[in-house]
């Protein structure tokens, strides 16, 4: 089984590969996004290591986060901090 992190889609870039800046919270990491070529500026996306393996509504997504911070798995950062996803 896997985990995917719902995460905001902030920029896309095509180069060899589709990748993206997704936002995890204050977190920005590049993704990979061949498998969600629907995907565009402003969408969530579900990130598996590094990859988006499907896309998600924004309430959703929000479920998904304030599940995660109750059970203590995220905290919207590194080490500690708020667990608010981007509008």
């Amino acid at each position: 089984m896997c985990l995917g992190i719902p995460g905001k889609i902030l920029s896309i870039e095509s180069k060899a590969l589709r990748m993206g800046k997704v936002a995890f919270g204050p977190l920005n990491k590049q993704v990979c996004l061949e498998y969600v070529p629907e995907a565009t500026v402003g969408n969530y996306v579900l990130v598996h290591a590094g990859f988006a393996i499907g896309c998600i509504d924004e309430h959703e997504a929000r479920r998904v986060h304030e599940y995660l911070a109750e059970i203590g798995e995220f905290d919207g950062e590194a080490k500690g901090g708020g667990h608010e996803i981007p509008r």
